[in-house]
């Protein structure tokens, strides 16, 4: 019998400032699911009064940023002048293209009273031809997103579509990206589909035919074609990821490209303070001094 899953990847674990982050994507012998070449699990995390979270400005190019949270707030802010509160369900896409740069925090009132942090980051590689686009944030609200209960699951769509629902959140590489808060018991049949598909457990205890996840782990599925179902064994939150793979990138830092040229193009374009910065913001966030790059290929 053919096994469902092809890898379980467990994630590594960091501990930033009291945060921690657990990175599925990219993973030693797995560089992607589908455009997904980044998978930050963030948190859950208590911040006391007077902390929060800190992610000073830094950049991106030829890659989109999807920020998803299930508890707390962050604000964000770029050299496109967007600020933007993130608050839970709520989907906030920034199309990098040519070159953006960014900051992450949190808001002021939240720092002060205290708050818990929990949510998912992740990138999403672009089409060649579409790398350089013009750079361009959007922010759907969690009303915007699509809902449904399947085999006693709720279900939201955020990128995408599957389960009959589809996501309004335009992207350049299409993409699939769902939840699914699952009660013990429920049975979630996925539905197959082409491209690859990741199951990551955020919390919780499921199966996924012969294969159990008990802690935060990203189950990889053989064949996304196959059919498969997710039971939940305990209350359970999964997260779906997937889509077709767009073939080799290269990462560098916070760089995705096809290319080395232009992500060495990006280096020069930072070092020297040609990427823009964020309004209000002085920080900036030093080039790392490796020179190593990862390969995402499927």
């Amino acid at each position: 019998m053919k096994e469902t899953i092809r890898e379980v990847i467990q994630p590594r674990e960091a501990d930033i400032g009291g945060l921690i982050v657990r990175r599925s994507l990219p993973a030693s012998n797995i560089r992607s699911i589908g455009p997904w070449v980044f998978f930050d699990h963030m948190g859950p995390a208590q911040f006391r009064p007077g902390t929060g979270l800190d992610v000073i400005p830094h950049p991106h190019i030829n890659l989109a940023t999807v920020t998803y949270l299930f508890e707390g707030e962050i604000v964000h802010r770029d050299s496109l002048g967007s600020v933007q509160t993130i608050t839970p369900g709520a989907i906030n896409l920034m199309t990098a293209g040519r070159g953006i740069v960014h900051s992450e925090r949190t808001g002021p009132e939240l720092r002060a009273a205290g708050h818990r942090a929990h949510g998912i980051q992740l990138w999403m590689g672009l089409p060649e031809d579409l790398e350089e686009t013009d750079p361009v944030f959007d922010h759907y609200p969690a009303s915007a997103i699509p809902a449904a209960t399947l085999g006693g699951a709720t279900l939201r769509v955020m990128i995408g579509s599957s389960f009959g629902l589809v996501s309004p959140v335009r992207t350049l590489s299409p993409a699939l990206f769902a939840e699914a808060s699952m009660p013990a018991g429920a049975k979630l049949p996925l539905e197959p589909a082409g491209g690859e598909l990741g199951v990551y457990l955020v919390s919780g205890l499921i199966s996924i035919g012969a294969t159990e996840l008990s802690r935060p782990g990203m189950a990889v599925l053989a064949a996304a074609r196959s059919p498969a179902t997710i039971k939940a064994i305990k209350d359970s939150r999964v997260v779906l990821i997937g889509g077709e793979s767009l073939g080799k990138r290269y990462m560098w830092w916070n760089f995705v490209s096809s290319t080395v040229s232009c992500i060495e193009k990006a280096k020069e374009a930072w070092r020297n303070g040609l990427m823009g910065e964020v309004p209000g913001e002085s920080d900036r966030a030093p080039l790392p001094e490796s020179d190593s790059y990862s390969t995402m290929k499927q």
